[in-house]
């Protein structure tokens, strides 16, 4: 066999490999618990990404939530501390702390305990993916909380069933190792529109709305957020100034905040962070994360 033949042979098998490699998809990645305390998962190879700097507040920052503040962190300390703990839906107004309120008791209850509790992110489109994680989840030694933000589901899709199953359901159940956080707008996750139209086709209707109603049943712990008052979004505006050192004098915060909430066409906590941003700029003074 001639040498030109044999390069033509080999070049041909290359393809073949690489061909192959690609409908096999990426293989799975090597995943390292001591790189980060909090990780993003993604599912095309596995793997969990470690995020070094999450995106968080400190908690004594988040203010007008002190009660349900008060039952997450109750919560997660008896998970940390290996006693039983529900999983929770944090639901209700936008832009009132519910993500920032789930990073920073994560942080506090990492402080306080020392325990080597891990925060692992999931996003909404990758739910039907959460039986996999589950199995790699399980076999770990570690605490892990699984928080998926904005959480909720439209007309016509299933992977509401995906996360039934990883929050209770199944032969094998949730690992105990694990709880599960997420946040929403809606108290039942699945747009009314879409209840009332299961309500209005199916054979019977009660039975078509309490399937879709028993995924949020699944959490045991409901924390609803409701929108500020005046005075609220004053004390997070005062928190924030003082936490960032910010040199203005208080009636002139208030005045300004106050405007900037008119403009913005409400009052959150979202809304304070906001301003508290555009005062730091103006001024020049930067604002480190915790």
């Amino acid at each position: 066999m001639s040498d030109e033949l044999n390069q033509q042979l080999l070049l041909e098998l290359r393809r073949l490999t690489v061909a192959v490699e690609r409908l096999a998809g990426p293989a799975p990645a090597e995943n390292d618990w001591s790189a980060a305390d909090c990780f993003v998962w993604a599912p095309l190879r596995s793997h969990l990404q470690p995020i070094q700097r999450p995106n968080r507040v400190a908690l004594s920052l988040i203010r007008g939530v002190d009660h349900v503040r008060d039952i997450l962190h109750e919560n997660t300390l008896r998970f940390a501390e290996g006693y039983p703990a529900n999983n929770v839906l944090l639901w209700g107004a936008r832009g009132m702390g519910k993500s920032s309120l789930v990073k920073a008791v994560h942080a506090d209850i990492r402080a306080q305990t020392g325990v080597s509790l891990k925060l692992v992110e999931v996003h909404r489109e990758d739910i039907a993916s959460l039986p996999e994680l589950m199995d790699l989840l399980k076999e770990t030694p570690h605490r892990i909380i699984l928080f998926c933000d904005d959480l909720s589901f439209d007309h016509d899709d299933t992977a509401y069933k995906s996360l039934k199953a990883a929050l209770d359901g199944g032969i094998e159940g949730r690992p105990d190792n694990v709880l599960f956080y997420a946040t929403s707008n809606r108290r039942h996750l699945l747009p009314r529109n879409m209840m009332e139209n299961e309500q209005s086709t199916a054979i019977n209707p009660s039975e078509a709305v309490e399937e879709k109603v028993s995924l949020s049943d699944r959490f045991g712990l409901w924390l609803g957020f409701h929108k500020c008052s005046q005075d609220d979004y004053l004390a997070m505006v005062d928190g924030y100034a003082a936490h960032f050192s910010l040199p203005l004098e208080r009636d002139e915060l208030h005045h300004e905040a106050l405007t900037w909430a008119t403009t913005r066409g409400g009052r959150s906590g979202r809304v304070a962070w906001q301003y508290i941003q555009d005062l730091a700029g103006r001024l020049r003074i930067t604002m480190d994360r915790p």
